[in-house]
């Protein structure tokens, strides 16, 4: 179902990213695995059998990503994927983080999303087809301690999506939400570099390899929505049914940084 798709990844130079590249090769697609770090997206192309293209990207620059864009377009014809997969993360209280620090990690969180998105969408509306697929996060529906900017990174990524599903109804676009709880990736040593969270919660931490593998899936039954793990989906349904008393209750357990 995925042979011959042409799938634009951003923040392909490692962890989930990476791994997606790999899978999607694996099932005879095309990745495009876009990055910052060219000695990165370089260590990983090597590394990959199969058709691929490496990019270096900024998410954060409009110019950079409609050329990127543009230029993949011009060379395949079509994106019949894009993965909105750039993203990091840092884990401090609101009183130790500056608003600059917060506003850098909107621009790349969401409005490298919004960017990317508003760069292949024209083209997927006027073939009438494609899939949108946006990595959110659990934090994005459960907040806690010491991520309010990450948090409401991921919050901005699952309204962004939500919308832009319902407006894409009936178009042949499909938008998907991937929400995955802590995976064992590099994104923790720029979150938190001391470990102390990693520890803490290293029970319930996701490997790299089974949140790609749904990701994939979700590429080829078009899926709109996937949490991880699925017990969290329970989690949610009862945050939103209770949230004063969620919040009461799960605060020890989730505020772990």
């Amino acid at each position: 179902m995925l042979k011959d798709q042409v799938v634009f990844i951003t923040g392909a130079s490692s962890g989930i990213g990476a791994l997606c590249a790999q899978m999607l090769i694996e099932e005879g697609a095309i990745p495009i695995l876009a990055a910052r770090s060219r000695d990165k997206l370089d260590q990983i192309g090597a590394s990959l059998q199969g058709r691929h293209e490496l990019l270096t990207l900024d998410v954060t620059d409009s110019e950079q990503v409609q050329t990127a864009v543009d230029a993949m377009l011009h060379k395949y014809g079509r994106i019949d994927i894009l993965l909105n997969n750039a993203g990091y993360g840092k884990f401090a209280a609101m009183t130790d983080m500056s608003v600059q620090e917060f506003d850098e990690m909107m621009d790349v969180n969401y409005m490298g999303i919004v960017r990317c998105t508003k760069a292949v969408l024209p083209h997927m509306l006027e073939r009438g087809k494609g899939q949108i697929v946006n990595v959110a996060s659990m934090a994005g529906k459960i907040g806690t301690a010491k991520s309010a900017s990450y948090t409401a990174t991921k919050h901005a990524v699952l309204g962004f999506s939500n919308a832009l599903r319902q407006e894409l109804r009936k178009t042949g676009i499909t938008v998907t939400t991937i929400n995955p709880g802590p995976i064992d990736t590099p994104f923790f040593d720029r979150a938190d570099p001391s470990g102390n969270y990693v520890n803490n919660v290293r029970w319930l931490m996701l490997t790299p390899q089974n949140v790609a593998g749904h990701m994939i899936r979700a590429m080829k039954k078009r899926k709109e929505e996937v949490n991880l793990p699925r017990l969290a989906s329970a989690g949610i349904w009862l945050y939103q049914l209770f949230p004063r008393l969620a919040d009461r209750l799960s605060h020890g357990v989730m505020n772990q940084k």
